[in-house]
């Protein structure tokens, strides 16, 4: 890559817990690389977190480690497949992460930004709710994917997330992904829920990305900590996926001069949507 300022870092939040959400993170990273771009998956789930054990891997390593002083961010990052897929991994059960304050996230957020720059995809899987690191990497992205269901504890979480990114924090723009659907009307009808809520009481327009089927490939995939994409890739979970990488990859490739506009992480002008 040769501009440091054109990636496209993405925020992956849900407003509860168990809706998916790290499984969509990893596969919609897995569905870009195949596509032939490089991706940074960080685990932002601080307090919590999954994506090793998603991926069956034990690193030596975490985000703990790198905020101490002489460590780099490569000596970190575990590669997860050749030519630029690679995680940054979280640790479970710190919860002095869970709420950093000021200081350890501006040292968090530069030590990753000098790493990023060579990816043309950060996507970070941050916790589920509205704790302050969580809105920190939710406002700083480039920009915001919610996942929800088609539950109605899912729906009023995830407009409690956005309620409170868009009227203490300016954040106006956000795709919502419906996880677990039945089917296409599902899907519709989840996302129409949402969105009427977020207009009415909000005067904010959300963006459909898409949906992903319930498939039990899906639970089979995890069972074998392997990625969907990797396990099943022609499943009709894996399918939908690859139907979301597609809108993502066509976003960064149509807002190149947008993003070079900011920093990797760090607020920019509004791009355009297709």
């Amino acid at each position: 890559m040769t501009n440091v300022n054109r990636t496209l870092s993405l925020a992956v939040l849900s407003g509860k817990g168990g809706v998916g959400k790290t499984n969509l993170a990893l596969n919609v990273g897995y569905a870009l690389h195949g596509a032939g771009h490089s991706l940074l998956l960080m685990d932002c789930d601080l307090g919590l977190a999954n994506l090793d054990v998603l991926l069956g891997i034990s690193p030596e390593r975490n985000l703990q480690d790198l905020l101490r002083d002489g460590v780099r961010p490569r000596d970190v990052v575990v590669a997860l497949e050749q030519n630029g897929l690679d995680v940054l991994p979280a640790a479970s059960g710190v919860p002095e992460l869970v709420e950093m304050d000021e200081d350890m996230q501006g040292l968090l957020f530069q030590k990753v930004t000098n790493l990023v720059g060579r990816y043309q995809f950060l996507l970070l899987d941050l916790g589920a709710g509205i704790n302050r690191t969580v809105l920190s990497f939710a406002q700083t992205a480039r920009h915001r994917l919610v996942v929800v269901t088609p539950e109605p504890t899912s729906l009023t979480d995830s407009y409690a997330v956005i309620k409170v990114l868009a009227t203490q924090h300016g954040v106006r723009d956000f795709w919502v992904v419906v996880n677990q659907a039945a089917d296409a009307r599902e899907a519709r009808e989840t996302f129409k829920r949402l969105s009427m809520a977020c207009k009415n009481f909000l005067d904010l327009d959300l963006t459909d990305l898409g949906f992903v089927r319930q498939d039990p490939t899906l639970t089979e995939a995890v069972r074998n900590q392997t990625p969907l994409l990797k396990f099943a890739p022609k499943s009709d979970a894996a399918r939908d996926i690859i139907s979301l990488a597609v809108k993502v990859e066509r976003f960064r490739s149509d807002n190149l001069d947008a993003l070079a506009e900011g920093d990797i992480l760090g607020r920019l002008p509004r791009p355009k949507v297709d």
